[in-house]
This record gives structure tokens, C-alpha cells and sequence, in this order.
């Protein structure tokens, strides 16, 4: 029998998790020199006051743990907030849903209408794998214009490894990844057996290294706010702050809008990239790749 595949990622969570904390972390002596990092499966066991052969057939993707064991085994691996929530979207499933996994996403008119009416606001919207759905012309000056990507390709996350200029764009290329692979990771808890994420997966791990590396670690994290340095080849070095919004009819669509502070540097050029962004969209594509 198949196993249900948010069951697998529970269970390879969990384990991700356990290897990041040493027995002093959670109140146990070390004790002999250990072959392999993190705490051992009896080590959990015994905090969470379960059985070993019960916290392992869970980490093996085999048992269905109840919430509250699940609060419990959170306790005892310290888990943050991001992290709890991830827990419990992968318990609450107990199937994957192909059907609405599978449907294509898109940005509705009026939302379309809001972002062109963002003149002096870069923003786009991203969807469930990364896919960008939506943009504004300054997003475009900031970034690409993402419509010469076909469909399939317009994928943030496949594009920061994809593309030499998504690379120079980013300052902290590395962090503004791994956060990326770590949003990813959130969200496909709805549907860790998707198929198109599955094949996103599968190409990025097969070009990249890096990648493999980070998937496999289970990092996880809110869409919520940050800043970001960009490197702009036109107008030079941006500190930009951005939020996310969620989108009304579809709470799996993203709404990234990013600002500077006023009177700033960044500020002075995000209007000048707005001034020349209408007439020059494809221009600014162009220089930016």
C-alpha cells in the first residue's frame, strides 16, 4: 500500500528537526561520542513520554499521531511558530488533493488593475510553487519583465537558480534562496505529492547542488515582511522593505509589494525606474537580464 505522502514529509520533518538539537538542548547529558549529529528517536521518545517503536513507525511516515502528541513531540524539539504550523497542516491531511492541486492559477482583473495602479510600487504576485502570476511595470524595471518567460519557467525560485542576473540582483543571494526554498516548503504542505511540485523539485535537484542541500534540510517559514539589498544594474545598489498581502479569492496567491524609505537613496531611485519604467518595459527587461 502506498503510503499517504503528507505522512512521508511529517515523518522526514520531524527528523530534519531532531538533527538540529543536541541532548544539552533539551536537558540531557551527552554521553558517548555519537556517530551521527541530533538527538536519537529514544531520546525524543522519552521526552515526549511515548514508546521508541511509536515515535519511529511516525517518523517512518506509517502511524498517524493524534494533536496533542504532535504539541507534545513540537515541545520537545523546540519548534518555532512557522514551524508548529507546518506540523499541523501536514497532520490535518489525510489524502492529497490532485484536483485542486492541479488547477491553474491566476491573477484576476481587478487584482491585475490594483498592481498597474501601484505607479511608484514594485509588486507581484506569487502563487502556490513560486510561479509569478502577476506583476507591475516597476516590478518589471526592478526585476524583468516576467512575460518573456513561457509559463512553466516563471518560477521565482527556479529563476535564483536559473538565471546568472537573478544571482547579481541579489546582494544575499544565498539568504534570499534559502527563504525562498523554505516558503516553497510551507506552502506545499497543502500538497507534498503534487506533481508539478514534485517535478520542480526534481529539475532544481538535478541542476543544483546547492539546492538538493537546502530541500532536504525542511527548513520552513512564513510569507510575512522583510528588507532586501539589491544590486540594480542601471541604478545601482536598493534597500528595499517588502509585505506580503493575501489575496482575497484565492489565499494562495501572494501579493509582494516593496517600498524604500522615503528621502532615501532607494527611494530617489525607485522614482526614476517609475519615470522611465512606462514607455520602456521591454527595455528595462533587457538591461536587467
Amino acid at each position: 500500500m502506498t503510503r499517504d505522502p503528507h505522512l512521508n514529509e511529517l515523518g522526514e520533518f520531524l527528523k530534519a528537526r531532531r538533527a538540529e538539537l543536541s541532548p544539552s538542548d533539551v536537558g540531557l547529558r551527552g554521553g558517548e561520542r555519537r556517530r551521527v549529529r541530533g538527538l536519537r528517536r529514544e531520546e525524543v521518545a522519552l521526552l515526549a513520554a511515548i514508546s521508541t517503536e511509536y515515535y519511529t513507525r511516525i517518523e517512518q511516515g506509517r502511524l498517524q499521531a493524534s494533536a496533542p502528541l504532535l504539541d507534545e513531540i513540537s515541545q520537545v524539539l523546540r519548534l518555532n511558530e512557522a514551524q508548529r504550523i507546518y506540523l499541523a497542516e501536514l497532520a490535518a491531511k489525510q489524502t492529497v488533493r490532485p484536483s485542486a492541486s492541479g488547477d491553474r492559477q491566476q491573477v484576476d482583473t481587478q487584482l491585475q488593475r490594483m498592481l498597474d495602479d501601484l505607479t511608484a510600487t514594485p509588486a507581484f504576485v506569487i502563487g502556490r510553487r513560486t510561479d509569478i502570476l502577476g506583476w507591475n511595470q516597476l516590478a518589471a524595471a526592478v526585476w524583468t519583465d516576467f512575460g518573456r518567460y513561457p509559463e512553466q519557467e516563471r518560477v521565482f525560485l527556479r529563476l535564483l537558480f536559473t538565471e546568472p542576473w537573478m544571482r547579481e540582483l541579489y546582494a544575499d543571494w544565498e539568504e534570499v534562496t534559502r527563504l525562498a526554498i523554505a516558503h516553497l516548503r510551507m506552502e506545499s504542505a497543502r500538497y507534498p505529492g503534487e506533481p508539478r511540485l514534485a517535478a520542480l523539485v526534481e529539475e532544481l535537484s538535478a541542476r543544483d547542488a546547492q539546492f538538493r542541500q537546502w530541500w532536504t534540510e525542511h527548513d520552513v517559514a512564513m510569507r510575512d515582511k522583510g528588507t532586501k539589498k539589491l544590486r540594480h544594474p542601471v541604478v545601482g545598489e536598493l534597500t528595499l522593505d517588502w509585505n506580503t498581502l493575501t489575496c482575497g479569492t484565492d489565499p494562495e496567491q501572494h501579493i509582494i509589494v516593496w517600498n524604500a524609505e522615503p528621502g532615501s537613496p532607494s527611494h530617489d531611485a525607485l522614482r526614476l525606474l517609475a519615470s522611465w519604467a512606462p514607455d520602456q518595459k521591454s527595455a528595462a527587461s533587457d538591461t536587467v537580464r
